[in-house]
């Protein structure tokens, strides 16, 4: 286990001890973007730093315990419908409320898919989890008394801590202010906890897990416990992000269910590389800005997406952090050479 943590933190961009040399800058520039940047550009960046919420909690998942998941739609999905469910019928208009249904909605449902899923490993896992994802998009679709079906469910701007958007104020004001403020608040909250996550001896026995199951067995690991909690942690994260993404879209639809949606959080994990913590926050923000370029710039936006991140991947295998991780290492060991 021991052995797994110190891999996990030598591959981060900079050492444990001078994390805070760059966060306490980098949040306090974040806390500027509003006054910096236009409306739009700063609700652009509040979608990437939701996504960043659900690419932390699968990172847990895949590059700490070894599980790789074609399934995080549904937690994601769950958290969004449990908002807009809220809404429509118990007329909630609270986010703080909001936020907690999603949260428990997506626990209680990746509590019960991890109970089946984590007694598999490797493509039986992968191809589980898609199932049963594929399973709450087709009762999203069926159940269209409900759910709305392919129309979805409309979701209006919720209040944040009891105040709501003032008369006279624009909607994407109110968005790039206030709301990505709230978004900001709980991204940070959602980091540091997953910091210490990753790093107690719970994260040591997920690393250890990983690197070399039998041997965790050996020394009292108990594998598929300790997986099936990473699972619902990783699941919860992913609702979070879900809860927090449908003010912002003002829709949901099955879409989100779809296990395609999973493969753009496998895809943007990889691609700030899962190897790291920082890794999936910073591909989450960049796939962010590449699909939305994307989608603006040609009717064959799939396809251009896809010719792009093919590439990136190709020519970064480690993925983004991993490369600047490796140029910080070449350019400390330059002055001793």
């Amino acid at each position: 286990a021991r052995r797994g943590l110190w891999t996990a933190m030598s591959a981060l961009p900079l050492p444990p001890a001078s994390v805070l040399r760059w966060v306490v800058p980098l949040f306090a520039v974040l806390a500027c973007l509003p006054w910096l940047v236009e409306p739009y550009q700063t609700t652009l960046f509040s979608y990437g730093l939701v996504m960043a919420i659900a690419a932390l909690g699968f990172n847990l998942l895949l590059g700490y315990t070894g599980l790789l998941s074609f399934g995080h739609s549904a937690y994601f999905g769950v958290g969004a419908y449990a908002v807009a469910l809220l809404v429509k019928y118990l007329k909630v208009t609270s986010l703080e409320i909001l936020v907690v249904g999603g949260i428990i909605a997506s626990a209680l449902v990746s509590a019960l898919f991890g109970f089946v899923c984590v007694r598999y490993t490797k493509i039986f896992f992968g191809i589980l989890t898609m199932a049963l994802s594929q399973v709450l998009w087709s009762l999203a679709y069926k159940f269209f008394w409900v759910t709305g079906g392919s129309d979805g469910l409309r979701v209006p701007t919720p209040s944040l801590l009891g105040t709501h958007i003032a008369r006279g104020e624009d909607k994407m004001t109110y968005l790039a202010h206030r709301y990505y403020y709230y978004v900001l608040l709980i991204f940070a909250v959602c980091t540091a906890l997953m910091w210490v996550i990753v790093h107690s001896p719970f994260g040591k026995a997920l690393q250890a897990i990983r690197d070399i199951e039998t041997r965790a067995e050996f020394v009292g690991v108990q594998v598929p416990h300790y997986r099936w909690v990473a699972f619902v942690v990783s699941g919860t994260y992913t609702g979070v992000a879900g809860a927090l993404w449908v003010p912002l879209n003002g829709l949901t639809t099955p879409d989100i269910l779809h296990w395609t949606f999973s493969g753009e959080i496998v895809f943007f994990t990889v691609l700030g590389g899962f190897g790291t913590f920082t890794g999936p926050i910073v591909g989450a923000i960049v796939f962010n800005y590449l699909k939305t370029f994307a989608v603006g710039y040609t009717v064959y936006w799939q396809m251009f997406l896809g010719v792009v991140l093919v590439t990136l991947v190709l020519a970064l295998p480690t993925g983004i952090m991993g490369m600047v991780g490796r140029l910080l290492q070449s350019r400390r060991k330059a002055p001793a050479s």
